[in-house]
């Protein structure tokens, strides 16, 4: 997971905005079930009463509360209300209030002060509370006849005035009783039925309370999910943005740094290799990026939240949610132990489908040379069917995991249901308690969810981040110097004591190699096949770095100057010809932007180009496909040879470079080549004797060693090597007249 989120430094700022708007997004939905509770419990079952404290209530009733009450408790409960009667309200007052309180042409009434303070009103609707369940005991009381010689018809009013005052304190000993035998939690939804009866009494209109608080808390839902909506489409879409980003930001490193990559790193990893991880493991990254910004801050939020608000509702049956959370990680990670070992195991399998498809497109023609493809065909079908089944193994994984959370989940509504029940039942709770657990519950398990999903593709991310950190962290084998050394622009390169072997190689390739190349002087290199030839010439531009001795360029040590500045002075051709999908004038280009039009033309001249590029309608702006698929490999040669002479470099290095050309047009191509170069060395590896024979010095090496330098005739005198190779191409005549 932090080898994921080291590459979100560059999006830090996005990142805080997503988490604020995460915050908010959790504390709507988290307000959400704390509204529905309310609409069921004040909106629906209590008409539209929040709690036991009447907002007005008549002046005789009050009293009769009072009588239920202490002095302390009787003091709280006048201070904050104010008497409204005829005879202390002014005639504008009075004619406000009798159209609020019809009840005022009759009676006073007591109206509720604006209270800000929440210790006081709890305070107020304890109070208040116990004493209206007392005055509806004392009626229940009344209607049952459980009160000795007391008519089931009487009013409480009529009975509280006329019985004794020893009579009284007894019975409300007695009601106090049975009001401790409730749960408290249940005294404010007792006392709705008196504070409504006495809302009608007073001429207050219920029914639109009612209708107005649920319409009103609806409205509030309403707004709160809005606002949870965008929350969630902006981090949908700064998600995205950041995930985008780091996607294009790792691929441009990683492009980078494999544009960099010498022969010996190219070694370690596979093109097919480097093709998935720039691509397939990127690609992993950048989707679980989205839902790592998504989830990762919001689910600890939401459960955090959850829980606190469920021990808010009912502490009771909080064990409920230490089951659900329990079996999720039981479920998760029984199939994390499954899941995570098959997706290391996958990037691999990606890897060598990558390999073998891309080893059976690059040599098509010689698997139908050979009519192979039927082994071709098994060989891939292989691969993949190893791929196809690890992918389905993991994907049941996968799909096995939401049906299993859905089963908990539905479990757990139902165990929540049948324990609520019971409570209702007991008018413990209430039925928008158990509903808003039901929902907070869920929001917990969901949370839990989020946090399970990511747990088990994360692993398959991390891996694809590992592959990624692998290529990023890869250390250079060939370094540059922090000053680049200034050569003298003269093109003299001397090997002196050259060794050389490959990275974890134990014997040398190259040995003790020594000779001088000269400006305008031709130096020809031929041994036989696995000689080290292509390695002699591949040490000079640095993809690879000598293991011992030096490499001067003018005077200077090659390793002295960055690699940039020593192949600007380097016209490379290699042995296969490699054009890039453009024209035939960017491909010449390629080396010398600001090449003009003549020495584009002087080039393909030179390299014996313009012969098939005149004869294109387009000429030089024709296309070329990419890999050069659309012209011969003679043709490649030739537009490989003319990019270098337009690059007007010091040194031309051409890795048999001349092999896809006729004789004819080989010994053109070099008496031109010739004029051009009388400034520059030229380096050239070659099969054919024909090709070198005018060089002024040719090199023969065998099994990496030099066994021969010299110039033709020299040779022929004093190498052996060099007369076998020359018999073996050369007639006996035209041996002789060389």
């Amino acid at each position: 997971m932090f080898k994921i989120v080291k590459y979100l430094k560059p999006f830090f700022m996005s990142i805080v905005a997503v988490v604020l708007l995460l915050t908010l997004q959790a504390v709507c939905d988290l307000s959400l079930p704390d509204y529905t509770s309310k609409i069921v419990n004040v909106g629906i079952q209590q008409g539209g009463i929040e709690n036991a404290i009447p907002k007005s209530i008549r002046e005789s009733q009050l009293n009769n509360l009072t009588l239920f009450m202490d002095d302390a408790d009787k003091k709280i409960v006048l201070d904050n209300y104010e008497l409204l009667s005829k005879d202390n309200l002014d005639k504008n007052e009075y004619d406000k209030y009798i159209n609020k309180y019809p009840i005022l042409k009759d009676e006073s009434v007591y109206e509720l002060k604006d209270i800000k303070d929440e210790a006081t009103i709890d305070s107020l609707n304890t109070i208040m509370s116990k004493s209206i369940m007392s005055i509806s005991a004392l009626e229940m009381a009344i209607k049952n006849e459980s009160i000795p010689n007391v008519p089931k018809d009487m009013d409480v009013d009529t009975l509280i005035n006329s019985i004794p005052k020893e009579q009284f304190s007894n019975l409300k000993t007695q009601m106090d009783e049975k009001i401790a035998e409730i749960d408290e939690n249940m005294y404010t939804q007792a006392s709705i039925y008196f504070i409504k009866d006495e809302y009608n009494k007073i001429g207050i209109d219920t029914d639109k309370m009612q209708t107005n608080y649920v319409f009103s808390s609806g409205a509030k839902m309403l707004s709160i999910a809005l606002l949870s909506m965008v929350a969630t489409v902006a981090v949908g879409f700064i998600a995205a943005k950041i995930a985008a980003g780091m996607g294009r930001n790792l691929r441009g490193q990683v492009f980078e740094k494999v544009v960099g990559f010498s022969n010996a790193e190219f070694d370690k990893f596979s093109t097919a290799s480097l093709i998935t991880r720039s691509t397939n493991d990127i690609q992993q990254i950048q989707t679980v990026t989205v839902m790592l910004i998504r989830m990762v801050f919001y689910a600890p939020i939401l459960a955090i939240g959850g829980i606190i608000k469920v021990l808010n509702t009912d502490t009771s049956m909080a064990w409920i949610i230490g089951v659900a959370v329990l079996a999720i990680i039981s479920v998760v990670l029984v199939l994390f132990g499954l899941a995570v070992p098959r997706f290391k195991k996958v990037q691999k399998l990606v890897d060598k489908l990558n390999l073998v498809t891309r080893e059976m497109l690059t040599g098509m023609l010689v698997i139908r040379a050979f009519s192979n493809q039927k082994t071709e065909e098994k060989r891939f079908d292989e691969t993949n069917t190893e791929l196809r089944r690890t992918n389905t193994f993991v994907n049941r994984i996968m799909t096995m995991m939401m049906p299993l959370m859905m089963l908990i989940m539905n479990l757990i509504t139902i165990l929540i249901v049948w324990v609520a029940a019971n409570k209702i039942n007991a008018s413990e709770i209430q039925v928008g308690d158990m509903m808003a657990f039901i929902q907070y519950t869920m929001q917990i398990i969901m949370a839990f969810l989020m946090i399970s999903m990511l747990s088990v593709i994360l692993p398959r991310a991390s891996v694809s981040a590992q592959r990624i950190d692998e290529v990023l962290t890869t250390e250079f084998s060939i370094k540059d110097p922090n000053v680049s050394k200034e050569t003298k622009n003269k093109g003299n390169i001397e090997f002196k004591n050259v060794s050389f072997k490959y990275p974890n190689a134990e014997d040398n390739v190259l040995s003790n190699i020594n000779f001088v190349a000269k400006p305008g002087k031709t130096t020809a290199i031929i041994g036989s096949t696995g000689s080290g030839k292509s390695t002699l010439i591949n040490l000079i531009p640095r993809f690879y770095d000598i293991t011992g001795g030096e490499i001067l360029l003018d005077g200077v040590d090659i390793r002295d100057i960055k690699q940039g500045d020593l192949r600007k002075k380097i016209g490379y051709v290699p042995q296969k010809g490699i054009l890039f999908s453009g024209t035939i004038e960017s491909n010449i280009k390629y080396g010398a932007e600001n090449a003009t039009k003549e020495e584009v033309e002087k080039a393909c001249k030179i390299a014996q180009a313009m012969e098939f590029i005149s004869k294109k309608e387009e000429g030089f702006e024709s296309h070329i496909a990419q890999g050069g698929g659309n012209v011969s490999g003679g043709q490649k040669q030739r537009l490989s040879i003319a990019r270098a002479i337009a690059k007007k470099p010091q040194v031309y290095i051409f890795d048999d470079s001349f092999s896809a050309l006729d004789l004819k047009t080989d010994a053109i191509l070099r008496k031109e080549l010739k004029s051009e170069t009388k400034e520059s060395a030229v380096i050239i590896v070659a099969q054919r004797i024909s090709t070198i024979i005018n060089a002024e010095q040719i090199i023969v090496l065998d099994e990496g060693k030099m066994v021969g330098i010299g110039t033709h005739d020299e040779l022929l005198e004093n190498c052996e090597v060099y007369k076998q190779i020359a018999a073996s191409q050369l007639t006996k005549e035209e041996l002789t007249h060389e």
